[in-house]
């Protein structure tokens, strides 16, 4: 059942060949707290680049390609979506809809471009640091982006069916599993505390992500999935850089 769930993130999270069945995506569902170990497996993928002897800058793109070519890029139109969607004056259902719409307006243009800058100047940052710490801080973040999307499935309501309503309405149980599994990565910049701030970051992302929901669509989609995702990694990133440079 745990390797099914797992499976089931990966395939929900990645675009690596692992096979995507409805079997796993029950799992999953039945399981949340997944996510978080298939953070460390993305994780790990994504932090290879740091391990090369490549230049700063080049590191900068190479970690933002390995995203990419690892996770795809499902997660990132979530966030263009909820860009436009946050541009936009009116009520949840007018918000709702604008997020429905496949083509891309200024708000989601701004997010997209924000998130990718701010993931490469965070790569930059990480080629500066000691390669053990680099790596740490890459799954550090990753994980905690994904103990992010437990929190929305715990604490979330759908605000509609689709997506969201499949990952919705979770035990609180689950989210004490996440975090026990997510612990580990805490220490992964040890001796500082930039992995733990690297969590903690990424928490807070996804309990402000989940009350502008609430307020301004009126719940959870699959757009705040994925924009979670991408905002609880961006921030976990550079908060863990900032972290370990004034420890």
């Amino acid at each position: 059942m745990v390797l099914t769930a797992v499976r089931g993130a990966l395939g929900f999270l990645t675009r690596l060949p692992i096979g995507r069945t409805e079997e796993a995506w029950l799992a999953l569902g039945a399981a949340p707290a997944a996510m978080v170990l298939a953070g460390y497996v993305v994780g790990g993928l994504v932090a290879l680049p740091f391990a090369l002897p490549l230049p700063t800058v080049t590191l900068g793109l190479a970690y933002v390609v390995a995203l990419v070519a690892v996770t795809g890029i499902t997660h990132l139109d979530g966030l263009a979506d909820l860009g436009d969607a946050a541009a936009v004056h009116g009520e949840p259902a007018r918000r709702r809809e604008v997020m429905g719409d496949a083509s891309l307006g200024v708000g989601g243009t701004v997010a997209v471009a924000v998130d990718v800058l701010g993931l490469t100047l965070a790569g930059v940052a990480l080629a500066g640091l000691p390669i053990r710490v680099a790596l740490g801080l890459v799954v550090a973040s990753e994980v905690g982006a994904k103990l992010s999307m437990v929190v929305l499935s715990v604490l979330g309501r759908a605000a509609h069916e689709g997506l969201g309503a499949s990952l919705t309405g979770a035990r609180p149980r689950h989210l004490i599993v996440a975090g026990v599994l997510a612990a580990p990565a805490a220490v992964l910049a040890w001796p500082t505390v930039a992995g733990a701030v690297s969590l903690a970051t990424a928490l807070a992302v996804a309990l402000g992500i989940l009350w502008w929901a609430r307020a301004r669509i009126g719940g959870v989609t699959g757009d705040v999935f994925g924009a979670t995702n991408e905002l609880a990694r961006l921030a976990a990133l550079h908060a863990g850089v900032i972290a370990w440079t004034l420890s």
